[in-house]
């Protein structure tokens, strides 16, 4: 297979028992992406619990714990390809007290499977997750009405449930929605079509995963590199070369064009696009290169090149954000906390909490206290001036994770607005 061959990152979202383990392990199986030792050994779990078929969920429900529980507690990861595209799953949990688990998974995602059981149709843990999926930027949503052989394959049953979710869908102003009938069970619409939905003239889920164009998921306009990394090899044949590592986060940039190093504001040209392969005329987001100048600028990790002639992301020192809290430890507004956005991490102090948002009704709430799984609106003053889009800009730019000092564990991640 291919180096080039394109990456899709897609999670699966919905409530317990909604089948989204189950799911996923028909597609590594009707995919034939799975060994035959793993099916071997999920099959012998299976008949010791006196199955009479093999238990696919089991690929994905990894832990003990949610084996003996029968739910999905962490996010499951899952490598795959077919010959047309490469992937990787993600099966993130369904109780609300995991919404952390979703949220993290959900952030680098192109697209999120939810999952609604068609004998319960949308419940407030669909809108929670259709929420969530929103939040962090998902840019394609299938709604994946499962187990319709548990309807004898109503088709009314199944419209009735489509037309209520996009009704839903149109108030947080999700417009790239495909909702395709399924049993997971089954395997109906999966990889393969199946006899029991003539009626439905769609996708397969499998079709759609393979060439849903994703090409424009990352921002290729606006030119955004943050600094990584300053190369001084000490090598007799390298003794002059001074380059700056880094991930192409957004747009492009060629040899010859002028660049603007922010915060300071100096310009120069770009001089070569080294890589591990070689040297490069033009390069793209999201690549990972390293750049050299024209000019000799003091520049260090946590600068951001940017077009000269092109969108500026804005360079300040305070900021509004929607936070998503991570730790069992409440925010404390009176200590001091870290950002790390990009390449650049400074000290921060959250100056306000403007309200938090009950993410099962998607009301509003006045509060001066997060704790965990708490999504709120904050304004946050940090003592670097941070360079930054808003989040429905750039996901990589307007994206930041706060850090405790203390502890060094991640304790919550943002979305600038």
């Amino acid at each position: 297979m291919s180096n080039t061959t394109q990456l899709l990152r897609f999670i699966t979202a919905g409530s317990v028992d909604d089948g989204k383990s189950t799911l996923i392990g028909r597609l590594l199986h009707d995919s034939k992406s799975i060994f035959e030792d793993q099916l071997s050994a999920i099959s012998k779990t299976s008949a010791k619990r006196g199955m009479a078929a093999v238990d696919l969920s089991l690929l994905t429900d990894g832990l003990q714990a949610e084996r003996e529980q029968g739910i999905t507690i962490d996010v499951a990861y899952r490598y795959f390809a077919t010959p047309k595209r490469k992937f990787i799953i993600g099966d993130t949990p369904g109780h609300e007290q995991y919404t952390r688990n979703m949220v993290t998974a959900a952030s680098t995602a192109n697209l999120v499977i939810i999952l609604v059981d068609v004998r319960k149709g949308v419940l407030v843990q669909t809108r929670r997750h259709t929420y969530l999926a929103s939040l962090v930027g998902i840019p394609h949503i299938v709604l994946a009405v499962n187990k319709m052989d548990m309807v004898d394959y109503s088709e009314a049953r199944y419209s009735e449930i489509c037309a209520e979710y996009l009704k839903f869908a149109a108030q947080l102003g999700l417009t790239d929605i495909t909702c395709i009938p399924l049993s997971a069970l089954m395997g109906d619409m999966l990889v393969d079509r199946g006899d029991n939905l003539d009626w439905y003239q769609g996708t397969t889920l499998m079709n759609l995963l393979e060439n849903i164009v994703i090409d424009y998921d990352v921002n290729t306009t606006d030119f955004r590199y943050p600094v990584q990394w300053v190369c001084r090899p000490q090598t007799d044949e390298y003794h002059d070369f001074r380059g700056f590592m880094g991930r192409i986060e957004a747009g492009e940039i060629a040899v010859g064009d002028e660049i603007t190093v922010l915060p300071s504001g100096r310009t120069s040209k770009v001089k070569e696009i080294v890589t591990y392969d070689g040297k490069l005329q033009h390069a793209y987001a999201p690549q990972s290169v390293t750049l050299t100048l024209e000019d000799e600028i003091d520049i260090s990790r946590g600068d951001m090149f940017v077009r000269s002639s092109a969108n500026a992301p804005k360079v300040e020192k305070e900021f509004e954000a929607m936070l998503c809290w991570l730790s069992e430890t409440p925010l404390d507004k009176n200590r001091k906390y870290l950002v790390k956005h990009t390449t650049r991490t400074a000290k921060c102090l959250f100056s306000s909490i403007g309200y938090r948002v009950d993410v099962n009704t998607l009301e509003q709430h006045a509060t001066d206290r997060l704790n965990m799984n708490d999504i709120a609106r904050v304004a946050i003053k940090v003592q670097q001036p941070l360079m930054f889009d808003s989040y429905a800009t750039d996901r990589a730019t307007g994206s930041f994770i706060v850090i405790d000092e203390a502890t060094n564990n991640t304790v919550a991640a943002g979305m600038i607005a």
